[in-house]
């Protein structure tokens, strides 16, 4: 019998909700313990800032109540204007050596005062051996933005092990899940922001956020029907029907909407294959509440002629089927991908 591993709790706090993953390591892969999401008040969370502690902590204590969560050892990620993530290219060193570097010199790469940031590295695997320059992903986050979730959640009495970058958490869970090591962009669609992350050779080559996101689709449909958010939110997933006489005033604002996405999505495709000509990508992968949108996979393939995939995080993985409803689960596994790229982390910390 393998032995099995601790995993700390995935939670992943976004601007429309708190959604919580927990998995076990087993023999064959990951077994879904725990999963779950709860509406935040409008407003509470902005561009990845925490504006409303309180309602934020009393939605996530009371989704860690009702599903039961023992484990308190948690992992959250970050993204925003708050969070610089960017590849640098310097001379082949150390680690130690890398690190007194960076924080020497972190400045003239990120546009925040060194002192109000915490600062983070990761060697890139070099493609050319013997070679004296290595590619660095430099990562910096505001000290005041991440103090105050670290604040909120030892309120909760939780403990934080792990601050990652949604991107990262992203790009971990797709590996683990997968496997895979073709060329693909993730893209994660959330209530207000996109987080699209490019993997080439296995590394991520380019990870970026966009302030653009499918509330705001929510908030034209409902202006556009003069219907209100709950009614506009079942219009844009598919689940309620249009009617005949306002087929055109829906499809205007899909069209609206969903092409400023796709252009935003084909500018990150076209830096890329500006610095990767000879390594064409394969798929774009979609994850978050917003891939769900109605209609909008075979938009985005029509729109950039690539396979475009919806993300299922939990496909592979077992689930008990007293617990869970293999329907439920797959309905809100694309909301969940960031929950379980931190959910799959160990816990020995």
């Amino acid at each position: 019998m393998a032995k099995k591993e601790s995993l700390i709790t995935g939670v992943d706090i976004g601007s429309h909700a708190v959604k919580i993953c927990q998995l076990q390591k087993t023999g064959k892969g990951y077994k879904v313990l725990a999963v779950g999401t709860a509406a935040i008040p409008a407003g509470a969370v902005e561009d990845g800032v925490l504006q409303d502690p309180e309602a934020v902590g009393k939605a996530l204590a009371a989704l860690l109540k009702n599903l039961r969560i023992k484990n308190h050892k948690i992992g959250i990620s970050i993204s925003g204007y708050s969070v610089i993530v960017k590849k640098i290219s310097l001379e082949v060193m150390d680690d130690a050596a890398l690190g007194e570097y960076l924080r020497a010199e972190a400045e003239q790469y990120i546009p925040f005062d060194i002192d109000e940031v915490y600062l983070d590295f990761q060697k890139l695997p070099s493609r050319k051996e013997g070679a004296d320059r290595n590619d660095v992903m430099l990562v910096a986050a505001k000290k005041e933005v991440v103090n105050d979730y670290l604040d909120m959640l030892g309120q909760l009495k939780l403990k934080t092990v792990l601050v990652d970058v949604d991107g990262f958490a992203l790009e971990n869970i797709w590996e683990t899940t997968t496997r895979q090591v073709d060329n693909v962009a993730l893209i994660d669609i959330g209530a207000s922001k996109m987080n699209i992350n490019i993997i080439s050779d296995g590394v991520s080559v380019l990870a970026r956020d966009v302030v653009v996101g499918s509330e705001q689709l929510t908030e034209q449909l409902a202006n556009a029907l003069n219907i209100d958010y709950d009614e506009a939110e079942k219009v844009k997933l598919g689940i309620l029907p249009v009617e005949e006489a306002n087929r055109q005033k829906v499809e205007a604002v899909f069209t609206k909407t969903c092409t400023q996405w796709v252009l935003e999505i084909k500018k990150a495709i076209d830096l890329y294959h500006a610095n990767n000509p000879d390594k064409g990508l394969h798929a774009l992968i979609l994850s978050g509440g917003g891939s769900k949108v109605n209609g909008l996979l075979d938009y985005i393939a029509r729109e950039t002629g690539l396979e475009v995939v919806h993300f299922n995080p939990f496909a592979n993985m077992q689930c008990d089927d007293k617990t869970f409803d293999r329907r439920y689960l797959d309905s809100i596994a694309p909301e969940m991908a960031i929950a379980a790229g931190l959910a799959i982390r160990p816990a020995a910390f």
